[in-house]
């Protein structure tokens, strides 16, 4: 009998919907098309805040993998031997190692007077191989005054955009920058005990703190600063090839034994708990707002439905007095309901996957820390569809359930 029930009942929807009005059923599909892009697109961008910095850290910093020295030793012992079993995986496609030292950068010493406060910041500063390293976070390209590292480059440093005052404005008392440093400036670094001069050769500017509160400096030339002389090195980014799996290559580092001598991470291992935090977070803020259109939407088709069903008091009154069941009209309606949620949530998907993600990628939001992405994961996405037919289902169920409860012969003369 249900099998019956239900074609029957499918019968009517299509019929309604098909006599229905056009801008009607044009309206209700709106707000089925803006309720599915609130519940996804603003979850999407809070989150793609963080995740656009998650991005670039993994881009400009750690790369797929980072090696790093293990908690109790200064740098990564046997580092040789591990440069040349990475140069043995077939899925790494290139790697950076560095050199990773605290010191401090000091500019206008030349013109200091002795009661003048120095013009000093501290910093990390970093040795580098400037191919290998550009060949993994592509840092030349955010170069933006000034040139890019060459090989030879001895004597010359490139300097983050975050210990200038020029380019990071901050009143702190716990935070240093320099004044008046620019291309082309001389400024003395100091690590470990050693000092030295250098000429400002380029000035570096991204969003993640740790490349752009840096100095880097040529790796063969850092080396003798730190007396660094038997080739092990503090880090090492390591970038795949687009297809491989960081955790499947860490795996494989590991059974190799490179764990004895260092930590292997994924970029996501490497993420601090406070990020992954943020995020959870922003999800929870998405969906507490998103819920809010979830209810206008429901209450949009209930009142709808429920208008419709008044105007067609008399006509459901007539079909239940030729025999058709009331629950064959309140299935009808559920079909109605479930036609304007999958129909808007198709547009809202086509929407979402064929123009907002696309164009997001291509033209990231430029927030001051990150450049915001949309996320939309395909699971989460369907969760949501789900979650919008089911209320809806419901929203237009009520309705049609209390109309038709009315007495038959009431419905038919119209009396109250």
């Amino acid at each position: 009998m249900l099998p019956l029930s239900v074609r029957i009942g499918f019968f009517l929807a299509v019929r309604q919907i098909r006599h229905a009005s056009l801008w009607t059923t044009s309206l209700i599909i709106g707000v089925m098309v803006l309720t599915f892009l609130n519940l996804v697109v603003v979850s999407g961008i809070l989150v793609g805040l963080i995740q656009g910095s998650i991005d670039q850290f993994r881009a400009q910093s750690t790369g797929d993998l980072i090696i790093s020295n293990l908690t109790d030793k200064s740098f990564i012992e046997n580092s040789p031997n591990l440069l040349t079993l990475l140069d043995t995986i077939p899925e790494i496609d290139s790697y950076s190692a560095r050199y990773i030292e605290t010191g401090s950068v000091e500019a206008n010493y030349q013109t200091k007077r002795a009661k003048d406060k120095p013009n000093i910041a501290g910093t990390a500063v970093t040795g580098i191989d400037p191919a290998r390293e550009d060949s993994v976070t592509g840092i030349s390209q955010f170069v933006i005054k000034g040139s890019y590292l060459g090989p030879n480059d001895f004597d010359q440093v490139l300097i983050g955009s975050y210990l200038l005052k020029e380019y990071f404005p901050v009143e702190s008392p716990g935070l240093q920058v320099l004044d008046n440093v620019d291309v082309g400036s001389k400024v003395r670094i100091q690590v470990g005990g050693v000092l030295r001069e250098f000429t400002v050769k380029g000035i570096l500017k991204t969003k993640v703190d740790e490349v752009s509160r840096n100095a880097f400096l040529v790796d063969s030339q850092f080396r003798s600063m730190i007396g660094r002389t038997d080739g092990n090195v503090d880090q090492i980014a390591v970038r795949l090839k687009p297809d491989a799996d960081p955790a499947a290559v860490r795996d494989t580092l590991i059974r190799a034994g490179a764990d004895t001598y260092a930590r292997v991470q994924t970029f996501e291992d490497a993420q601090p708990k406070f990020l992954k935090d943020i995020v959870a977070t922003f999800n929870l803020l998405g969906a507490a707002f998103s819920s809010i259109g979830l209810v206008v939407a429901s209450i949009t088709i209930f009142i709808v439905i429920f208008i419709n069903a008044i105007t067609r008091r008399k006509f459901i009154g007539i079909l239940k007095g030729i025999g058709i069941h009331g629950r064959v009209i309140e299935i009808s309606y559920v079909f109605q309901s479930i036609f304007y949620a999958v129909i808007g949530s198709g547009i809202g998907l086509a929407m979402v996957y064929g123009l907002l993600v696309p164009y997001f990628a291509r033209n990231p939001i430029d927030f001051p820390f990150s450049d915001g992405i949309l996320v939309a994961p395909i699971d989460e996405t369907v969760a949501r569809i789900a979650l919008l037919v089911v209320s809806t289902v419901i929203a237009g169920y009520i309705p049609a359930w209390m109309i038709i409860r009315k007495n038959t012969l009431d419905s038919i003369l119209g009396r109250k």
